[in-house]
């Protein structure tokens, strides 16, 4: 009796394990295996169509291959989650409907569906592709996310989107089409990571987020690569922006982010863009081939620039204000392929201050008609005062410790490849959606 009484006392203290529950492609046995499903049980989609949209209210987890589709109809989110502890992996969901103002999305995450699991998905036709809606520590990792095409890139809907749903995990996602790579709102502490963003509006777009990673990423010909806007401690490493139109990278009212590592290259109208954007720690990036290297404005102040390198930008800084603005830090600044300099004692640091800007680039920003006077003598005798009696220029960006060598950051041949096939797209093709600038100034 009393070992009877210790086997009945382990079996109700032991979990129940899940059982496994195999699902064929027929009208509604989706929805009927989750209604008589137990929570803990793994649903093992048979290849070929299964009819949505449902909802998962129990945990669950969901699998298939990618010949297991999971389709919409073209009506709402496909597969909604509202019970933590869920798993989907493998198959392929698509097929929602395209109400925007209802935020239709092949995989939805609602409030207190904490834990979700969405990986190895196919997720791919949707307005949405998964939208984390309100769920805490949701993991969203090695999915194929391929948006919709339609004319107007503002009116499509994101590959990821995170909307107040902290602790969140992003990473090795593959994410083309649509309008934003990752969208996060209103979100915190939580990391994205190692994703690939092509033919997008921004690849990452932040509004009002904070303490969240943004690491390792790359954006390959997109409108912007990475948009920090309304956020705090950001910190933005080791992503590289190839081939985007406007800008690599933009802060935006972002303040006490951490900004390193970052390679933006090519075909970009401004590599950096500093809005409004305050004690932010800038280093160790590198910069290149973009029409304007960095562009600060907006009462951007108490940011520090050091160990970066600023290489055949056509114009190196763009800075219209009178305060002198130091961009070095411990003695170390940046490089900058244009500055002649010497360095006798063989330091690394160049032995004159570098300025990258004058008075006369300031009235040609202001006033772009007076470009045609830039070969005139009145114009030369301005920049050689103003170059060779500093007390002249108006106030403005120097480097007291420009730097003799150029940060390098490598770029694997995969992605080099896919920058070569991006390169010049911007040169022959004209947009219609809504100016970038418009969009860094709201």
């Amino acid at each position: 009796m009393i070992r009877l009484a210790l086997a009945l006392l382990a079996t109700t203290a032991l979990p129940a394990l899940g059982g496994e529950v195999s699902v064929a492609p027929c009208a509604g046995c989706l929805a009927q295996a989750i209604a008589g499903a137990d929570p803990g049980d793994v649903l093992t989609l048979q290849d070929g169509t299964h009819a949505g949209a449902v909802t998962i209210d129990r945990p669950l987890t969901i699998t298939g291959s990618r010949d297991a589709v999971v389709d919409g109809l073209g009506r709402g989110t496909v597969i909604t989650i509202d019970a933590p502890d869920v798993t989907l992996a493998g198959f392929t969901v698509t097929g929602s409907g395209h109400r925007n103002e209802d935020l239709d999305a092949g995989v939805k995450v609602l409030r207190e569906a904490d834990r979700a699991v969405i990986a190895d998905l196919l997720v791919t036709g949707n307005m949405h592709g998964i939208d984390i809606h309100g769920g805490r520590d949701a993991h969203v990792t090695g999915n194929e996310v391929i948006g919709t095409r339609v004319p107007h890139m503002n009116e499509r809907g994101n590959g990821i989107y995170i909307w107040n749903s902290p602790g969140a995990l992003v990473e090795g996602n593959s994410i083309r089409y649509g309008r934003d790579g990752i969208f996060s709102n209103a979100s915190a502490d939580s990391i994205y990571r190692d994703n690939l963003f092509r033919d997008l509006r921004f690849a990452v777009h932040f509004m009002y987020t904070r303490n969240t990673e943004v690491s390792g990423n790359v954006s390959i010909g997109n409108h912007l690569g990475f948009a920090i806007m309304n956020s705090n401690r950001a910190v933005v490493a080791d992503n590289l922006s190839l081939g985007d139109r406007d800008h690599g990278l933009a802060l935006n009212y972002a303040n006490n982010a951490d900004i390193s590592g970052n390679l933006v290259r090519g075909g970009t109208a401004k590599c950096l863009f500093i809005y409004n954007a305050s004690l932010n720690l800038i280093w160790n990036n590198r910069f290149e081939g973009c029409d304007i290297g960095i562009h600060y404005t907006a009462g951007s102040e108490r940011n520090v620039l050091t160990g970066n390198a600023f290489l055949g930008n056509r114009e190196q800084v763009k800075y219209v204000g009178t305060r002198m603005m130091e961009w070095s830090h411990d003695g170390r600044g940046n490089y900058w392929s244009d500055n002649a300099a010497f360095d006798l004692n063989g330091d690394g640091i160049g032995d004159g201050i570098y300025r990258p800007n004058d008075l006369m680039d300031q009235i040609l920003w202001s006033q772009p008609a007076a470009a045609l006077l830039t070969g005139s003598p009145a114009v030369q005798l301005i920049r050689w005062s103003q170059r060779d009696f500093p007390a002249t220029l108006p106030g403005g960006v120097r480097d007291s410790h420009p730097l003799m060598q150029a940060i390098t950051i490598p770029v694997p041949p995969e992605l080099a490849a896919m920058e070569a096939e991006a390169a010049g797209r911007w040169d022959t093709r004209r947009s219609n959606d809504r100016d970038i600038d418009d969009l860094m100034a709201d």
